[in-house]
């Protein structure tokens, strides 16, 4: 049997999976929508997988990242738990030695990472409004009426891209509503959006920071080609778009995952787990923790949000 690993990464939009071999081939892959729902998510991610990979190939370690990392690394029994900066870069680093900066965008977060000699310096990560993220575009193409995956069509075609405020979500469709009616072309308004994407982006994430190339692109974002276009314009530089950017993070943390590995064996059967979350506030004292409570398969096997250790491990 040859052996292979796993890398989750769980975010609020998007679960990314990949299956990687012993030398960091993707042997297996697929993204799919969370939906609210990381541990259904994830149910549906591994068993498809499992029908992916080769028959002669092992589990021999499983890591996760993403907002729902500690999550699923339960669910999972990953022997791996890491954050995005870390995955992220250690995927990009296996394709890219010499990257010095990293742009993502995903669904919902976005982030830049600053790299010295393979060394992460520096980084950066949005605040909690969405504008300027994936969720961001979708919506506007959605009120224009056009399908996601002809944005970047539209941009490309666009000679005179309109000024449009994405520092905020609710002045950007205000913006948007407002040039809409007044009778621009459509192309402009979508390849205004892309360029106030690239701006709301390098004023607030990249703020302060010195980029400089190589620089990678990665994110479910990097696929957008009008974005990519105004990076490269407004930076100057060359901008790389792996193929594999959109599950950059999921690589990296199954490399982790081979290099963390314990020897044991993994198996993908988890539909007969019974994996159950329960949250109660605690009425102990008068910090009224709201604890949420984790049980698999019946058993308690970690607890969150408690301020002593009432409900500590088991």
């Amino acid at each position: 049997m040859n052996d292979c690993y796993l890398g989750v990464d769980i975010g609020s939009i998007s679960t990314k999976g990949v299956v990687i071999d012993s030398n960091h081939n993707v042997i297996a892959s697929l993204y799919i929508w969370t939906e609210g729902n990381p541990v259904k998510a994830v149910n549906k991610l591994v068993n498809e997988l499992k029908k992916k990979m080769p028959s002669n190939y092992q589990i021999k370690g499983i890591g996760t990242t993403g907002s729902a990392r500690k999550l699923i690394g339960l669910l999972l029994d990953a022997n791996i738990v890491k954050n995005e900066i870390t995955a992220h870069a250690i995927g990009t680093l296996n394709y890219y030695p010499n990257v010095k900066t990293i742009l993502e965008i995903g669904g919902q977060d976005s982030k830049i990472i600053m790299i010295n000699n393979g060394i992460i310096t520096d980084y950066a990560m949005n605040t909690l409004c969405a504008a300027g993220t994936g969720s961001f575009l979708s919506s506007q193409a959605k009120r224009l009426g056009i399908k996601i995956q002809e944005f970047s069509k539209y941009a490309l075609k666009s000679k005179n891209p309109v000024k449009i405020a994405a520092r905020c979500t609710v002045f950007a469709e205000s913006d948007l509503i407002h040039k809409a009616q007044s009778g621009y072309q459509k192309e402009d308004i979508v390849a205004g959006l892309c360029r106030s994407v690239v701006l709301n982006y390098l004023n607030n994430v990249g703020k302060g920071k010195k980029i400089t190339g190589p620089i990678v692109f990665q994110g479910g974002v990097s696929k957008n080609e009008g974005v990519v276009k105004y990076f490269k314009e407004i930076l100057k530089e060359d901008i790389i778009v792996d193929k594999n950017s959109h599950l950059m993070g999921a690589i990296g943390i199954a490399i982790l995952a081979k290099k963390y590995q314990t020897g044991k064996v993994y198996s993908l059967d988890i539909n007969h787990i019974k994996f159950e979350t329960k949250p109660f506030e605690c009425r102990g004292c008068s910090n009224n923790c709201e604890v949420l409570r984790i049980f698999k398969n019946n058993k308690m096997i970690d607890a969150w949000g408690n301020r002593c250790n009432k409900y500590v491990k088991l």
